[in-house]
């Protein structure tokens, strides 16, 4: 028999009991459909680190205060503060690999125009931070140093602020808004950034001089530097030597014995992305595995139905064997439909995975990559997973005896 002839007899079969065909298959179209899904989430979610990284400098480092330890309960570095304004001076004028050092602080609250109120990020830094993270001004200019020293009252914003508060469009460049009762002038604009590797909305962000933060909004600067503090090293090749001597450094300005944990943490944004990145992958591999678990199940449901076909048409089986048909062609036959079902599966899931992944990206604002290689993969195991559940039942078939066949009721 004819390779056309048995994939028509195939298609014929299924298409006999399309609601049975289709509820086979849909063990295998959720499966793939959670393959697909899972991966392009975890891809997209890969692909944004990437760009974060790429956005933020691979020579970027970050000083975090110490950590609190209080009724057998461990705080996260940061919620302890340990650097001091003397600790910031000596990392920029004792460790000769960082090219660069600002300080950041940061509080939540409501920022007001003349027509709209807008509760966003406001954040003490010096006029050094912006080159750190190599943020352009788009509109304006910078924070300087003299208004660091002055403490004076300018700002610049990001441009959801100032949508938020002036409409899409308007230069926000001289406009007059309040923070905290205190009036202050934008004089510049950050260049669009978009969100950062974790999903927060980098331009909806406001900045300020230090000094002014302190003064006005933190409630004076103190001792310790409320935040963190922020480096460039001389190089991307640098960045584990300035880990390095800025660990010795703070350790003896604190006074660290040795053999006890220090009070600090430097990171790398390079470090910081690669475990971020790492933990994702990690993640998108289990949710995979999860998937081609339901992927298998479907195989067996596959087979399941498949044994109860042959068991329904033996008589059809002995027919065509009585009249010619060799076993091989009664053993493809099964094969075309359970691999005919499988495939079928696998279109529909990909489908259904590419669309519920973008219906989920605009749902939460996530990013998709739909990798093509993937999309190929998964039709081929969705192939394979018919191909060998549906084995048994061709081979079953194809060893019926003619004789019994025909006497089966």
């Amino acid at each position: 028999m004819s390779v056309t002839e048995t994939a028509r007899l195939g298609f014929r079969a299924l298409l006999r009991n399309k609601t049975r065909a289709f509820l086979t298959a849909l063990g295998i179209i959720i499966g793939v459909a959670a393959v697909i899904c899972m991966v392009a989430i975890g891809e997209g979610a890969k692909a944004r680190i990437q760009n974060m990284l790429e956005a933020t400098g691979t020579n970027v480092l970050i000083v975090l205060s110490g950590s609190t330890s209080q009724g057998g309960m461990r705080g996260g570095f940061g919620s302890q503060p340990t650097l001091t304004w003397e600790d910031l001076r000596a990392i920029q004028n004792e460790a000769p690999s960082v090219r660069t050092a600002a300080p950041l602080s940061r509080m939540s609250t409501p920022v007001i125009s003349e027509t709209a109120t807008w509760t966003t990020t406001v954040h003490g830094t010096t006029p050094e931070y912006f080159d750190i993270r190599d943020w352009a001004i788009v509109t304006g200019t910078g924070l300087t140093q003299a208004d660091e020293s002055g403490a004076s009252r300018s700002a610049v914003v990001g441009k959801t602020v100032a949508s938020k508060l002036f409409g899409e469009g308007v230069n926000p460049i001289g406009q007059s808004i309040r923070i905290r009762e205190s009036p202050y002038t934008i004089v510049g604009m950050l260049d669009e950034k978009g969100q950062s590797g974790m999903g927060s909305d980098q331009d909806d962000a406001v900045f300020v001089p230090m000094a002014t933060f302190g003064a006005r909004i933190q409630g004076g600067l103190g001792k310790f530097i409320r935040g963190q503090i922020y480096l460039s090293a001389i190089s991307p090749q640098a960045t584990t030597t300035v880990e390095q001597e800025v660990t010795k450094l703070l350790r003896e300005k604190h006074r660290i014995p040795e053999g006890e944990e220090d009070d600090f943490s430097v990171r790398s944004i390079a470090e910081m992305a690669g475990a971020m990145s790492a933990t994702t992958t990690t993640l998108s591999a289990l949710l995979a595995s999860i998937a081609l678990v339901s992927l298998i199940v479907g195989g067996i449901g596959v087979m399941n139905i498949m044994l109860v076909s042959v068991t329904e048409r033996t008589r059809e089986i002995g027919i065509r064997l009585a009249v010619g048909a060799q076993p091989g062609d009664i053993l493809a036959q099964f094969l075309v439909e359970a691999l005919t079902l499988a495939a079928i599966g696998g279109i529909i899931g990909v489908a259904l995975g590419i669309g519920a992944g973008k219906l989920l990206s605009a749902q939460f604002g996530w990013s998709l990559v739909i990798r093509p290689d993937i999309v190929v993969l998964a039709l081929l195991v969705s192939g394979l997973v018919g191909v060998v559940f549906g084995l048994y039942p061709a081979r079953k078939a194809a060893r019926l005896d003619p004789i019994d066949a025909l006497r089966y009721e």
